[in-house]
């Protein structure tokens, strides 16, 4: 936790004049941690740096620790997040954190409010290609909408029938971002921008044969689109594309000028 000397001598330079709120300010940003055992150091200040607070990544660390770092965090945020959690390893955490919520397709858990209203206008469009991509679209649905952002889906309208893309439109035409995941050849996000006025965050899945080389052969044409104004994110990251997106929208409504 933030060193209680360091922090008393900083409001004093503050109150008497000698170090300005702003400077303080900046100076805070990068301040305050906590330790939680031996095993993690929790980034309490990231969301004042960043935008967004610390997310937990699921794989690798023990039910123990996983717990012991969401309670911790829930002393300071109105909500916790841990990615890529298993459906086993949820109900041993809800033993330990009865109000935890999950989110199955997306292998997210949470404690969080039952609703979260957006704190940002625009919104973010997703779409995917296939049924088989949507644990990585829901898993940047379900960031963006625990982060305060407005989402709108539309699942399974890849280029195999492009008709179903075109018959709605108006969920391209009325993004603000678009994040579009896709397997296999992965030519749905240049499709998509070749039809968007907005960003399009393109995210590549491991679903296909042999040949997608678990989702290389996407990322390779998602990296290689022709359609400009298109983004990549690595091989399944549905968390990474939200964070961009939001991001997106937070700067364009940090930049409005004000009416």
């Amino acid at each position: 936790m933030t060193d209680e000397k360091d922090l008393r001598s900083l409001l004093e330079k503050v109150a008497h004049g000698n170090v300005t709120p702003d400077v303080a300010l900046e100076l805070l940003k990068n301040l305050a941690y906590e330790s939680v055992g031996e095993f993690a150091k929790i980034d309490h200040h990231r969301q004042l740096r960043t935008g967004f607070p610390e997310v937990i990544w699921g794989p690798g660390k023990t039910l123990a620790q996983i717990t012991q770092i969401m309670e911790a965090m829930r002393l300071r945020n109105p909500v916790v997040m841990a990615t890529r959690i298993e459906p086993e390893v949820y109900a041993a955490l809800q033993a330990k954190i009865p109000d935890l919520r999950y989110f199955d397709l997306a292998r997210i858990c949470a404690i969080a409010p039952p609703t979260i209203e957006p704190q940002y206008s625009g919104n973010i469009g997703i779409l995917s290609a296939g049924t088989a991509d949507l644990p990585v679209a829901e898993e940047a649905a379900v960031t963006a909408e625990l982060s305060g952002f407005r989402v709108e889906r539309l699942w399974d309208v890849g280029v195999a029938g492009i008709h179903r893309l075109l018959n709605n439109r108006h969920v391209i035409d009325s993004a603000s971002v678009l994040i579009v995941v896709a397997g296999m050849e992965g030519a749905l996000p240049s499709v998509v921008a070749g039809l968007a006025d907005c960003p399009v965050i393109a995210v590549p899945t491991s679903i296909g044969y042999g040949a997608s080389f678990s989702g290389l052969a996407p990322l390779l044409t998602m990296l290689n689109s022709c359609a400009a104004g298109v983004g990549v994110v690595n091989i399944d990251n549905g968390f990474g594309a939200a964070v961009l997106a939001g991001q997106i929208l937070r700067t364009a409504n940090k930049l409005k000028l004000p009416s």
